[in-house]
């Protein structure tokens, strides 16, 4: 069966023009069905529709309602392996875009969330399914701020400009106490850092409170500011419930930071745009909890579709994983990733965010990292290569400043570490 809005034989998914007055959210679907029909199907599941027809369900209900299936484009067919029971069969692989009146979803990120994803996954007649791309109308720009401090706070608090902000993580990520943490920190600032994290799974434990955490990192990081002029940002994990998120937040004002940070998908959509109304520092979005909604390749989201929601909601930071990495992103997925928070989300509202870059970097990744970025708009987060550098913290930051120097000058890493012997033992120690 063929149908008008369906173009066959493109063999990839066209980027529709964006509107203006919907929003409208881009798939790829794969179905032993008709895939019109199922589309179809897709659109009523998700606005006025449902497994039977309803007399209520007027045209005129429609027309003002109803999602609409505005493009459907044949990619290719994907082989099913036969078995004794079942012939030789076939799944349809189709980009699909819908699309849905503001009328009958509001101005609301956790309503577009529910109504882009929703029950789609559970339809028996799809057989997999990803969202690829989102674009909302204008409207969301000035319902929700965005980040409030972006990449140019981040650098004016930092005081880093010209190259990528050189950061790493506290380490063992748990087992120190707040002592011990204020200790290290203590010595990462000596070592020229620029930026240092909680891991995730440091909160709020009873080894390590985060009151007593904040206050020595604190101290440590405002001794250091006063005698060198040098502000490291620490990013506190306040993940928590609301009220233990705001008080943890006033505990870092407090004490004079200049950072948090907040586990996306613990803390959820809800969570971040009410901390994101009333953060005073800059917000550091850890995406854990990313592979389970991405790493099957043809279920679940894309990065362009999911970072959209949390630079909506105020986040400042985004994490994209990194280059050879030890996770099972592609390299060319973290570079689009990391493009796409560097790309303007509406033109009233750039919306941008700094990403991060992290996940088993070293010295080896700066020269690839900005070729195919093509900016220095990053953090760059390396634990081991900071903490494991084989002449210590000092020279492991030193070491990744060199790195990200010979990438922005053209210069092979064998070349520059001919005189800088903190690259040199890197690139000895990190194969």
């Amino acid at each position: 069966m063929s149908h008008p809005i369906e173009v066959v034989g493109n063999s990839s998914l066209d980027a529709p023009t964006a509107r203006t007055d919907r929003i409208e959210a881009d798939y790829v679907l794969e179905t032993m069905l008709d895939p019109y029909d199922v589309a179809e199907l897709m659109a009523g599941e998700q606005s006025s529709g449902t497994f039977v027809t309803l007399p209520t369900e007027t045209p005129e209900l429609r027309q003002r309602v109803a999602a609409r299936v505005e493009s459907l484009t044949h990619l290719d067919e994907v082989p099913v392996a036969s078995s004794r029971n079942r012939r030789d069969e076939s799944h349809t692989r189709v980009g699909l875009t819908l699309s849905w009146s503001l009328d009958s979803v509001d101005v609301s990120l956790p309503n577009v969330m529910a109504t882009v994803a929703g029950n789609l996954f559970e339809l028996n007649q799809v057989r997999a399914l990803r969202i690829v791309d989102l674009r909302l109308p204008d409207s969301f720009a000035s319902a929700y701020a965005g980040p409030a401090f972006s990449i140019e706070g981040t650098r004016r608090l930092t005081g880093v400009h010209g190259r990528p902000i050189i950061g790493t993580i506290v380490k063992p990520s748990v087992g120190l106490t707040p002592e011990e943490t204020g200790d290290l920190v203590q010595e990462l600032c000596d070592a020229g850092i620029d930026f240092i994290k909680d891991d995730e799974l440091q909160a709020d434990a009873p080894l390590n409170r985060f009151k007593e955490r904040a206050r020595f990192v604190m101290r440590a990081i405002n001794e250091h500011a006063e005698r060198t002029g040098k502000k490291v940002m620490y990013a506190f994990n306040v993940t928590g419930d609301l009220e233990q998120i705001r008080r943890r937040h006033n505990t870092v004002v407090d004490l004079e930071g200049t950072c948090i940070m907040a586990s996306l998908n613990s803390v959820g959509l809800v969570g971040m745009i009410e901390l994101g109304r009333f953060a005073e520092v800059p917000i550091h979005g850890h995406r854990n909890g990313w592979g389970y909604l991405s790493r099957c390749p043809t279920i679940g989201w894309s990065y362009t579709a999911w970072q959209k929601f949390w630079r909506l909601a105020g986040v400042d930071h985004l994490h994209v994983n990194g280059l050879d990495s030890k996770f099972a992103e592609s390299n060319e997925s973290v570079v689009a990733s990391a493009k796409e928070c560097l790309t303007p989300m509406f033109d009233s509202s750039p919306c941008l965010a700094m990403p991060v870059f992290s996940s088993g970097q070293t010295v080896r990744q700066p020269p690839a990292t900005y070729a195919a970025l093509g900016s220095n708009d990053l953090i760059y987060a390396a634990g081991g290569a900071v903490m494991a550098h084989p002449d210590g913290p000092g020279a492991g930051v030193a070491s990744l400043r060199d790195a990200w120097h010979a990438a922005m000058t053209g210069t092979p890493l064998d070349t520059y570490s001919l005189d800088h012997p903190p690259l040199a033992r890197a690139l000895e120690a990190f194969m």
